[in-house]
């Protein structure tokens, strides 16, 4: 079975788009997983992201379990801290917010996810993570105590980007943030994606399918719909 990284290269090397739904266990009440599972087995989505910026319940290892019982798709976590870690998962983007300068999200809570790490089989994805600013303070502002990136300031969001990729990161993530009341400038999208070689993921603030297409035409290589999906399940059907 190739890897899912390797399987995102290939699709950036063909020029095909990928779609990733991201499902917050804190907004997941587990007796609709089977109308939810249903509405995502019938969209376009190619992988399934799981995890939010606190999780607070214990739905975790259940809705991923319902998940991978009747869902074909990758199932990656995409975590806030190491306390969302499940072995149940496929891979796990392991994130840095490079955007920012806390230690606890730049390094910390990666070192604190060893022992789990260690104790699983996930296949792990450093991604560089960049939150950039939306209109309105989001989750991932407020829990990891950093300022997004200046949405007037795309150069600096490339710096960035180009930082991350001679880090190492082997992605990209462009970030508006949950409940976004604007999404990630399309011009900074098509900047960014001129400018790395290694797959750029675009999320938060994309409520419909145009908006979906925008982001692809100005290189993304995976779009993130989390919050649209989440306010209404038929988001794809409409």
């Amino acid at each position: 079975m190739p890897s899912i990284y390797s399987q995102i290269l290939k699709a950036k090397a063909e020029n095909r788009k990928l779609l990733a739904i991201l499902l917050d266990p804190d907004k997941i009440v587990l007796e609709q997983m089977d109308a939810i599972i249903s509405k995502i087995n019938q969209s376009p989505a190619t992988h399934i992201f799981v995890g939010g910026s606190l999780v607070e319940n214990n739905n975790m290892d259940g809705l991923i379990l319902r998940m991978k019982q009747n869902c074909p798709l990758p199932l990656v976590l995409f975590p806030g801290n190491p306390s969302q870690i499940s072995s149940l998962a496929d891979g796990i983007l392991f994130l840095s917010l490079i955007s920012g300068r806390n230690p606890d999200y730049l390094i910390e809570h990666q070192v604190n996810a060893v022992p789990f790490l260690k104790q699983t089989n996930l296949e792990i994805i450093s991604t560089g993570y960049i939150l950039i600013e939306s209109g309105t303070e989001t989750a991932v502002e407020r829990v990891s105590k950093t300022k997004p990136l200046s949405r007037n300031n795309a150069t600096y969001i490339l710096q960035t980007a180009q930082a991350g990729e001679m880090l190492g990161n082997k992605l990209i993530y462009l970030e508006a943030g949950s409940g976004a009341k604007q999404a990630v400038p399309l011009e900074t999208i098509r900047l960014v994606a001129k400018n790395i070689r290694i797959p750029l993921l675009v999320g938060g603030g994309i409520m419909d399918s145009r908006e979906i297409q925008k982001a692809y035409d100005a290189g993304a290589d995976l779009v993130v719909i989390g919050t649209a999906f989440e306010k209404d399940i038929n988001f794809f059907k409409s």
